[in-house]
């Protein structure tokens, strides 16, 4: 949901061999070659399913915290109850989901159907852009660092600024539902942080001056079914890096979070929008506020399709705790994003938040 560190695209003299034209692959087909790509990961899944597949008991599916938005448009008592539910739910959970958000059912079906389109085109075209006006590198799938299947994640996404789209005057249908779909959903991410900021005493100017049009962005995921789909994810254990995350899924499931130690299932809703919290956020209020590891399983026969939107400030950002005394040194979000790339690379996966406390005397 990355965070940023989701499906990184770079380079490790640790990644398995690549085959960048596979053969025999149908060049019309639009599913990602991961079999051909990784290989020998795959030849090697006896070796690695045992210990390099997480430990924690997944429990029944469960519902997250649900707020109805619409109390904020009560009496002082509702909106005040209201408020309360958002940040007890981001102090204990990390996640919570809205209901009478704002975003018309209208302009979600429109999404969901552009996102299906999209990723209905020949990977070959998805790879090289074509017909997409993303820029360069937008489209993702799998985990170039992987060194075992335990860093490999089942999916394609595209991920893209919204800079790429708004005010793009709709050159296609992809474009106009895009900008469409951000700009309703960054209005409700800003309110929720605004709301989060007031909850700990703090003015929310400060995620209006950072988190502009041009910082943000969409990202459009889509799991393909797996055949192994016990032993694999379809997006690794990570944290988001961002401020906060907006997320609409299907009904298929496969979310998980860690609550108290163990990991849960999140029970889907159609009627409702996931609300994470990230790293950045976590920081920003002195972990008052959680950024929660959270994964998606595949699915053996299902495919499954979902939309994040990611509230980023600027790379210049300075994020620095606003209550006393820090637990976080100062950082910029350009710092931050560059030492979770190097960790991916040099580790596989990310380290976040800690590199960045305050030492201790």
């Amino acid at each position: 949901m990355h965070g940023h560190q989701m499906i990184l695209m770079v380079n490790s003299a640790n990644a398995p061999d690549r085959i960048d034209k596979p053969a025999r692959m149908d060049e019309s087909s639009p599913e990602p070659p991961f079999h051909e790509t990784y290989k020998t990961l795959f030849n090697n899944l006896t070796d690695t399913t045992q210990k390099n597949f997480p430990q924690f008991p997944v429990m029944e599916e469960v519902e997250l915290p649900l707020v109805d938005l619409n109390q904020l448009n009560l009496g002082d008592s509702e909106r005040e109850s209201c408020k309360k539910q958002i940040a007890r739910a981001s102090q204990e959970w990390g996640f919570f989901q809205v209901i009478n958000h704002g975003i018309s059912r209208e302009i979600l079906e429109n999404m969901r159907r552009e996102q299906v389109k999209l990723f209905k085109k020949p990977f070959q075209d998805k790879t090289n852009g074509k017909d997409l006006n993303f820029s360069a590198g937008s489209y993702r799938w799998g985990a170039p660092t992987a060194t075992c299947l335990g860093q490999l994640s089942w999916s394609e996404a595209f991920h893209v600024s919204l800079s790429d789209i708004l005010g793009s005057g709709g050159l296609n249908n992809l474009c106009s539902t895009m900008e469409q779909y951000a700009t309703t959903v960054s209005e409700l991410a800003q309110k929720l942080a605004d709301i989060l900021a007031e909850k700990i005493g703090q003015k929310s100017i400060f995620f209006k001056e950072t988190c502009l049009s041009s910082t943000c962005y969409l990202r459009m995921n889509r799991y393909p079914p797996c055949p192994m789909s016990s032993q694999m994810f379809g997006i690794m254990p990570h944290t988001d890096s961002d401020f906060l995350t907006v997320l609409h899924q299907d009904h298929i499931g496969g979310l998980q979070l860690v609550k108290d130690g163990k990991w849960i299932a999140v029970k889907p809703n159609p009627e409702a929008l996931v609300i994470n919290i990230g790293d950045l956020m976590q920081a920003w209020s002195n972990n008052i506020y959680k950024s929660v590891e959270h994964r998606v399983v595949a699915n053996e026969l299902k495919e499954r399709f979902s939309t994040a939107y990611f509230l980023c400030p600027s790379y210049d950002t300075v994020i620095q705790s606003c209550i006393q005394p820090s637990v976080y040194r100062r950082f910029s979000f350009g710092e931050y994003r560059k030492q979770v790339q190097e960790d991916v690379k040099s580790f596989g996966y990310k380290v976040g938040l800690p590199r960045f406390l305050v030492p201790s005397h």
